[in-house]
């Protein structure tokens, strides 16, 4: 348990202390990656730095004051897209890892639903989400699949603002 308090306070330590939040969530203009994205090649640990990558880049390019702020369907829809593939190639290359949530995910990808996983579970109602994504078909097949899921979302590192 100790080893996991010092890890979390890692990205503080690179960012010389200074994480600005607001409700509980880093803000900022600027992503920073975790030092152990580079230096830890755990399978899940790698596929959720592909997730984190994607979605703070898609985040940067709608732009804003604070572009950590920024929550579309888009942003969340690829970044769980290549979350998913980065496992599939980890799982590859690393035939005995595991992981319950990503295997999950994979599930969810193989049956056609990520959109819709997407969106029920991680939807906000300013999104704009495409009229194609079938949330009831997904309720249906998640009482079959995913019982007792719990979604999850690990950001490898965090915002802070640019110095000036």
């Amino acid at each position: 348990m100790r080893i996991l308090v010092l890890l979390s306070l890692l990205p503080m330590v690179a960012l010389g202390g200074e994480i600005f939040t607001q409700d509980g969530v880093t803000d900022g203009d600027t992503f920073y990656l975790a030092p152990q994205a580079y230096s830890d090649d755990d399978p899940v640990l790698q596929s959720w730095v592909a997730y984190s990558l994607m979605k703070s880049a898609c985040q940067l390019e709608i732009g804003g004051g604070n572009p950590a702020r920024n929550s579309t369907y888009g942003c969340e829809f690829t970044a769980r897209q290549h979350l998913v593939e980065a496992w599939e190639k980890q799982r590859t290359e690393h035939p005995d890892a595991s992981d319950g949530y990503l295997d999950s995910l994979l599930r969810v990808r193989d049956a056609g639903l990520l959109d819709e996983y997407t969106v029920h579970y991680f939807g906000k109602s300013q999104w704009q989400v495409p009229v194609e994504v079938r949330v009831e078909q997904f309720r249906a097949w998640k009482r079959e699949n995913l019982r007792g899921h719990k979604p999850s979302t690990r950001i490898i590192g965090s915002w802070n603002y640019r110095p000036l």
